[in-house]
């Protein structure tokens, strides 16, 4: 709950200097009547959009669980991430039109020195805060923040280059850079547009993180009990800054109730000691087999009824299977 309300906080600073940026690079744009930096500020309506629509998100990811959410209201934030990178998207198709429109009816560009120097300082704090955003995001699990960041990070490589074409254009005179600047940045935007919703969408439709799912297996393997004699079935949803990890833990079979109970307690240790108490693990045991004896590495077996042949080692595909591992 902590971790949500941390996140909840630092998107009321993102709203806050989205509205400052807009301002700032509005200025700008009625300084100079330069396109690309009119392009710049139409992104930045959308920084302020998508952060409030952040906001509400993580609102209702804070929302404990109830009846209705048994897993809770994380998913809103994928919701927010789908909405943003459409907005984002949509943005970038607007800048295409009007800079096509430009090349057709251009226009006298007026104090770009001074347009320049406040673009400058608008993609530093941009940087700045989405760095942090992203940082935050990754460490408190959180989508809606990540992408509230990354928009950031990336509004702000796309800057500098307009900051560039700028600068060609005020030592050239060249004006048609301005649109040829401006479409540039349209596809760099939609494409980041692409990227949000694409993410978003995989993790409405439950889609298997690779990264996460080889990241916890890694670990898994290094962390695993003698008594683990086989995992499987290993599922990772996540619920906004929850992460729910399902498996079926093999144990031996003549262990008794709370036996049991105490391999799977360190189970949910160990993973939770890398991941915190933002993880939620549903363990299902089951006994072991008399094929489960030839990977069984538990040396005292009074039970065993065929040798040790090898240990299986885990791996992202054969650990997602709904099967017990066999030599």
């Amino acid at each position: 709950m902590i971790r949500s309300e941390e996140n909840y906080s630092f998107q009321k600073i993102v709203i806050i200097v989205a509205i400052i940026l807009f301002i700032l690079k509005i200025v700008a744009w009625y300084l100079t009547n330069s396109i690309a930096i009119l392009t710049d500020a139409l992104e930045g309506i959308v920084n302020i959009i998508t952060a409030f629509i952040g906001l509400y998100s993580l609102y209702l990811a804070n929302i404990p669980k109830d009846e209705n959410h048994p897993y809770g209201h994380g998913k809103a934030e994928f919701i927010s991430a789908a909405i943003e990178g459409t907005l984002i998207s949509v943005t970038g198709l607007i800048i295409i039109y009007e800079a096509i429109n430009n090349l057709k009816h251009p226009h006298i560009l007026g104090k770009l020195d001074i347009g320049i120097g406040i673009i400058a300082l608008t993609s530093l704090i941009n940087f700045l805060v989405g760095f942090l955003a992203v940082r935050k995001g990754k460490k408190n699990k959180s989508l809606a923040l990540i992408a509230s960041g990354k928009h950031l990070e990336t509004d702000t490589y796309s800057t500098f280059g307009i900051i560039v074409g700028l600068i060609l254009i005020y030592f050239t005179h060249l004006n048609w850079l301005d649109s040829v600047i401006a479409l540039t940045y349209a596809l760099i935007i939609i494409v980041t547009g692409y990227k949000i919703i694409r993410s978003s969408i995989a993790g409405i439709m439950d889609e298997a993180d690779i990264k996460l799912l080889n990241e916890v297996v890694v670990y898994l393997n290094a962390t695993r009990a003698i008594n683990w004699i086989d995992l499987h079935n290993l599922r990772i949803i996540k619920y906004g800054a929850v992460l729910h990890l399902d498996c079926h833990l093999t144990v031996p079979w003549y262990f008794n109730v709370q036996d049991a109970h105490e391999e799977v307690k360190k189970l949910e240790d160990f993973v939770k000691e890398k991941y915190g108490d933002s993880v939620e693990m549903f363990v299902h045991l089951d006994g072991c087999e008399s094929f489960s004896c030839q990977l069984c590495q538990i040396q005292d077996c009074a039970k065993r009824q065929y040798p040790f042949i090898s240990k299986v080692e885990w791996t992202m595909h054969n650990i997602s299977k709904n099967i017990k591992h066999q030599l």
